[in-house]
């Protein structure tokens, strides 16, 4: 039989839980409907706990609020954000000053110009794969292909071309829906961070590789340009973006400090995504904030998480 040794516990020392530090306590904790029945989103968002990410949630509100029209704010965009409908909150940001930069992966520029121009987006992609007519709308790669051509003959970059094209184009399905022409109206500068062969504009008869290349390649330098404006106190916020914006943000943050003394740093760095993927954490939230600042992650579904985040906002910013 084998010879088990146990652990004495009669030894054990124990503390007093006064001496001991909590990180809880009645003040931080979570509290139902008050009693007058206010229904209003300022009354639920006091009832929210002081706790993880509620505690996180509220201090990049405020570091929003605060930023606005005082230090850079840079939001990234992956292509679900768009189509969950989530465009016309950020338009309000936009419209209230918030937005210094609106950076877009490719997909996130054609579900927003699909909804501005056509009042549609996010085809059924099983369906359409089956038959080989998936991402093949013809006026989707047609007119965003020739803005893109047009733009790379300007010396545009493939942000404004698709602006420009949407400003000139006369008739639009629902412009009062899109962050493109937003942007337009209040003079943002756009970017559009594409990935050859990854968006369905590419696969269209139209697709100009060196239109592409060289629209996205001068919006890249338009990023890194827009960065050192973060410096000591402002916010760049990567909303659904797993891979294509961290790559980028990463790389044009590195010119931005190559070209301007080690700047910006002292900013907060928040990836919101349903997952936590690996790039967002370590390319947005975590190296860049190495030399200051503050580095968050918010994970939850872009259709709740981001509308609790541009409501408090926008409550911060009315009670200025």
């Amino acid at each position: 039989m084998t010879d088990y040794r146990e652990a004495d516990f009669s030894r054990l020392r124990t503390v007093p839980i006064a001496q001991r530090p909590n990180k809880v306590d009645p003040s931080l904790l979570a509290h139902p409907p008050r009693p007058d029945g206010d229904p209003s989103f300022a009354a639920f968002w006091d009832s929210l706990p002081d706790i993880l990410a509620a505690r996180d949630l509220r201090y990049v509100a405020a570091r929003l609020a605060h930023a606005a029209g005082r230090r850079a704010v840079v939001l990234m965009l992956g292509g679900h954000v768009v189509k969950v409908g989530l465009g016309p909150l950020l338009r309000e940001l936009m419209h209230r000053g918030v937005v210094t930069h609106l950076a877009l992966n490719g997909s996130a520029a054609i579900h927003d110009f699909e909804l501005a121009a056509y009042g549609g987006t996010s085809e059924d992609v099983a369906a359409g794969l089956t038959d080989g007519t998936f991402g093949m709308a013809e006026e989707t790669g047609r007119e965003m292909n020739t803005a893109i051509a047009a733009g790379a003959t300007a010396g545009r970059g493939m942000g404004e071309a698709l602006m420009e094209y949407l400003q000139r184009r006369g008739k639009l399905a629902a412009p009062e829906v899109s962050v493109l022409v937003a942007a337009t109206e209040r003079g943002i500068p756009v970017t559009v961070h594409a990935t050859v062969g990854a968006d369905i504009i590419h696969q269209h008869p139209a697709a100009d590789g060196a239109a592409l290349g060289a629209t996205s390649h001068r919006d890249f330098k338009r990023l890194a340009a827009s960065l050192p404006a973060l410096d000591d106190g402002g916010v760049v916020l990567n909303l659904g973006s797993a891979v294509v914006m961290p790559e980028v943000f990463l790389k044009a943050l590195t010119v931005a400090r190559n070209l301007n003394g080690g700047k910006p740093t002292g900013f907060t760095a928040c990836d919101c995504d349903m997952l936590r993927h690996y790039r967002p954490r370590v390319n947005v939230v975590e190296r860049p904030t190495l030399a200051g600042g503050r580095g968050i992650q918010l994970t939850g579904h872009h259709e709740i998480l981001i509308p609790l985040l541009c409501w408090a906002v926008i409550r911060q910013l009315d009670a200025r």
